[in-house]
């Protein structure tokens, strides 16, 4: 087996699943960013620093899931852990519907790789993410970057990156109240209509092609969803008032986020309207909430030996 290093540096970014009707196939990797510094030490143990989002709430001892998520690849390679320091700094909101969880998790899992063989492989991190996660519309485009398209025989996953055109930006606004990705599943029909099977399938086919051949003005009608929006509304206050706002001041098209409560907004102009347009539509609801205006990550997941 190669001789592992002692030291890294990941930085991976947030993610927003689903762009509306991929449900649990596709995502989009966001410029939001979880950077940790891992290093192996003489001794045993671990030591688990933490700081920016979760800083006061998430453990600092093996039960922290990054932390596990590196642990489980030392196990995973027969391989025993000498002391083990993590340092890392999330500006990803927790519970939030951009991907904080599938962060941590390839964070951990990409640093495990390098600490314990001084290599890395991406579709190797696909591969040991969606086992763990059981989905890949966070993992992939969190580990490959722009937007993926998955699908999976149960024994090999296939990824279809995208690069979306040039002048393509995201509005995320996140409202000051959690939602569980466990929460927002329970709450999904075990069956649907093969109307709306049918209304979706045809928009994740728009929504693909409009992201790479430039057509934002398709994706209006590209990230409309019957298979999970439907369903989660009554989790999330104002969702349509919020994707209300965001279309009427220049949205080209918007989403619920993943499990939410985040909604996902495209755009290609007047980016800083949309994102105070979505806030408004919460405040006049009286929730607080916050955006950002990002860039469509292109590069991934990042890794550099210290």
């Amino acid at each position: 087996m190669q001789q592992g290093k002692t030291a890294v540096r990941v930085k991976v970014p947030a993610t927003s699943a689903n762009l509306g009707p991929g449900f649990d196939c596709m995502g989009m990797a966001l410029g939001l960013y979880l950077t940790l510094e891992a290093r192996e030490e003489q001794g045993e143990g671990v030591e688990v620093n933490v700081a920016g989002e979760g800083a006061e709430t998430l453990p600092r001892d093996a039960d922290n899931a990054l932390c596990a998520a590196v642990l489980s690849v030392y196990a995973r390679l027969g391989i025993e852990p000498q002391r083990l320091c993590l340092d890392y700094h999330s500006a990803i909101p927790l519970a939030s519907g951009l991907g904080s969880s599938s962060a941590a998790l390839v964070a951990g899992l990409a640093a495990g790789a390098w600490l314990c063989r001084g290599r890395c492989d991406r579709e190797e991190l696909v591969r040991w993410g969606v086992a763990i996660e059981g989905h890949p519309d966070n993992v992939a485009p969190c580990v490959l970057g722009g937007v993926v398209v998955a699908a999976s025989d149960g024994d090999h996953i296939e990824c279809n990156r995208i690069d979306p055109y040039k002048g393509l930006r995201a509005v995320v606004a996140v409202p000051d109240f959690p939602l569980s990705t466990q929460t927002a599943r329970s709450v999904l029909p075990a069956c649907v209509s093969r109307v709306d099977a049918v209304f979706n399938l045809g928009r994740v086919g728009l929504l693909a092609a409009a992201l790479a051949n430039g057509r934002g003005e398709w994706l209006r009608l590209a990230m409309q969803d019957r298979l999970h929006e439907p369903y989660r509304r009554d989790l999330v206050a104002g969702l349509e008032q919020v994707r209300a706002a965001a279309l009427a001041s220049g949205a080209l098209g918007a989403a619920l986020s993943g499990a939410g409560p985040a909604v996902l907004a495209m755009v290609e102009s007047r980016a800083e309207e949309v994102a105070t347009a979505m806030r408004d539509a919460w405040r006049q609801l009286d929730i607080t909430s916050r955006s950002w205006v990002l860039e469509i990550e292109r590069n991934g997941t990042q890794v550099e030996p210290l």
